[in-house]
């Protein structure tokens, strides 16, 4: 025996519509009504495309009307409209100053002081390497301030 035929009446319209601006998918929508996927897409296509448009819009005029009002609601409604809809961003400033707050003392020469040498045994036990292992010490260890 044969299903019988869908015939789409207003409460369903509503409902599929609410629920596709809710962000339900199709397939629990048409749980919901008791048809197939196919058939509700076939049934409700306009409330399935603009079910989500109509409940941003009705979202926007809430916000709207909120950030039109008064009081510390408006105000973050404000806030928040204006990130996403005018543009608008929080930035932060950073800024760097020398010592006591002074300015920035610029570097006009680098020089390299060597008082001495590292000591190479040191460097070997720091990386825990038997003294052999590194090979030959090289010629900069033997070097000795005069």
């Amino acid at each position: 025996m044969a299903r019988p035929k869908h015939v789409p009446d207003a409460f369903h319209r509503r409902q599929v519509e609410a629920l596709a601006g809710y962000g339900v998918p199709e397939a629990e929508i048409a749980g919901m009504v008791g048809v197939d996927a196919k058939t509700l897409r076939k049934h409700y296509r306009q409330e399935l495309a603009f079910g989500h448009t109509k409940a941003n819009a009705k979202v926007a005029e809430n916000l709207f009307r909120k950030a039109t009002g008064e009081g510390r609601e408006s105000v973050i409604a404000a806030i928040f409209w204006l990130k996403a809809r005018g543009r608008w961003k929080e930035t932060a400033v950073n800024e760097h100053s020398g010592l006591d707050g002074k300015p920035i003392e610029q570097v006009h020469e680098i020089r390299r002081i060597i008082l001495s040498p590292p000591d190479w045994t040191e460097i070997k036990a720091s990386r825990g390497v038997a003294p052999n292992d590194l090979g030959e010490e090289p010629e900069w260890s033997k070097w000795s301030p005069q």
